[in-house]
């Protein structure tokens, strides 16, 4: 199955083994909980996977990449301890904590969540010492005489053989004791991430054009060739920040995340087209619609590909803007929260002596606190997290405006404090006016260059394939879209696109 299933049926199953009865215990005993094995290329994105469940199912997560360790830190260091059994005092062997299993209760006292994910990683690669402890851990879920904690949920992955010359084959008995779920590289699951975390645009539209260049793993007389997701998404990392520092981006430098040659130097190629387009069409200027006749007349010549390009770079524009609406959003509804708190509390009765900006301190506190236990227990996505920060920086600057101004009563504080969270406000309606004015200048450009054809259909597609431009899209509405959405037959053009697709390919 490819990622994103595999992710909803982890996702089940922590809800699942989770769930509780009416006396409060867990529906399913944990003899009865398999860990769930899940096992896959490398790079596909297991890990990634790993926190979105967690944070998704309001849980915490510890996670470890076993070959990193020695039998002693994963069972734990051996002691001798005095029993009395009967009428004979004995020297009895026992064992110290696991490092894995402290670090759990370390994860629930630092987080305050008691229920969890326990991820072990590159499971089937341990060293021959190791083997039987984690066979041990599958089958008991113990390490050494240390049992994982009641509400934490095992899941291990681990590499096929042919990725790895360390894997090690599980028995039947191990087998028969896990809930086994093999995945697949998937490009059209992993647009859909990548469009949340932001990858790069060029790559995006690279991988549109030459999918089965997305995931590769070869062997030669060289030794592997090799192309993953995470070298994908570590490379878009490296781009942008070359970009933002205006630092050169050459082949050498593709090949270190992307150990293909062939491929590294197509998307070295790529790349330098793909720039040449941004400047040629002048895709702001399309966004802010002052786009010219030229541009479409040039657009509706160009072959295929570039016609693919020029969208990518038209949504991947987008992409930002409707993000940065997203994330304006969050960090208002956030501050309209803190306010109305803050409006309770220079209301309470109980609080009447207590200057406003001891409250206001102690608000903000409580607020930054909240966020760093979140923050260590992995429940904020990137743009949330972003949004927070904003929030309690805006907090800050509010707090600081009202003793700069000399604020006496809480009554003049509280209105200077509403008077800066309508400018907030503002500035929230003004990126998604912003992000809407883009949109319809983006369906303007197209409509002049193709009308309703199949670049209009690769479009709609991908805009619904994204999750800010559909959670945009939602909550503000665009005319053009939901009509094209509704006309347009996706399954009868989207046989043709891809026909084009193809035949693209092999021109190029």
């Amino acid at each position: 199955m490819n990622i994103k299933r595999a992710k909803e049926e982890i996702e089940h199953t922590v809800k699942a083994y989770l769930a509780k009865d009416a006396l409060g215990e867990y529906a399913i005993p944990a003899i009865r909980q398999r860990p769930i094995l899940l096992m896959g290329p490398p790079g596909i994105g297991k890990t990634q996977v790993m926190e979105q469940v967690a944070r998704e199912c309001g849980v915490a997560l510890v996670a470890y990449t076993i070959t990193h360790h020695t039998r002693q830190s994963a069972v734990g260091l051996p002691f001798i301890r005095q029993r009395h059994y009967g009428d004979k005092d004995v020297s009895v062997t026992e064992y110290t904590m696991s490092e894995i299993i402290a670090s759990i209760y370390a994860k629930m006292e630092a987080t305050g969540l008691s229920e969890g994910i326990l991820f072990i990683d590159e499971i089937n690669c341990v060293s021959e010492t190791l083997a039987p402890t984690m066979l041990q851990f599958l089958q008991c879920k113990t390490f050494g005489n240390q049992a994982v904690p009641a509400g934490w949920v095992i899941v291990a992955a681990g590499n096929p053989p042919e990725y790895n010359k360390s894997v090690r084959e599980f028995d039947v008995v191990t087998l028969d004791r896990v809930k086994k779920i093999d995945v697949e590289p998937d490009f059209s699951v992993w647009k859909e991430y990548a469009y949340q975390q932001g990858i790069h645009g060029a790559i995006l539209s690279y991988l549109e054009i030459r999918k089965d260049h997305f995931y590769a793993m070869e062997t030669t007389v060289d030794g592997k060739r090799f192309v993953t997701a995470r070298g994908w998404e570590d490379l878009s990392t490296i781009l942008k920040v070359y970009e933002d520092m205006d630092l050169p981006v050459e082949e050498g430098l593709i090949y270190q995340y992307l150990q293909h040659r062939r491929i590294a130097k197509d998307f070295a190629n790529y790349l330098d087209l793909y720039r040449k387009y941004r400047t040629d069409y002048r895709v702001d200027d399309i966004l802010q619609g002052k786009y010219t006749k030229q541009a479409v007349t040039k657009l509706q010549d160009a072959p295929f590909d570039e016609r693919l390009s020029v969208m990518g770079l038209l949504l991947s524009r987008l992409s930002e803007g409707f993000r940065g609406a997203y994330e304006a959003d969050l960090t208002v509804t956030g501050l309209h929260g803190a306010l109305l708190e803050l409006k309770e509390r220079f209301n309470s009765p109980y609080c009447k002596e207590t200057p406003w900006e001891n409250l206001f301190t102690g608000l903000v506190e409580e607020r930054e606190a909240a966020f760093a236990k979140e923050r260590k227990a992995g429940l904020l996505e990137k743009t949330a997290e972003h949004a927070c920060l904003k929030e309690l920086e805006r907090l800050h600057f509010f707090l600081a405006e009202g003793k700069r101004n000399g604020c006496r009563e809480k009554e003049d504080a509280f209105a200077l404090v509403k008077g800066l969270f309508a400018k907030e406000a503002e500035g929230r309606e003004n990126a998604i006016a912003d992000a809407s004015a883009m949109l319809d200048n983006a369906f303007a450009f197209l409509e002049e260059a193709f009308g309703a054809g199949q670049e209009m259909v690769i479009f709609i597609t991908e805009l619904t394939t994204n999750f800010y431009s559909v959670k945009f899209i939602s909550e503000n509405g665009s005319e053009k879209y939901y009509r094209y959405n509704a006309e347009l037959l996706f399954d009868e053009k989207q046989k043709t696109i891809l026909q084009d697709i193809e035949k693209a390919k092999t021109e190029l």
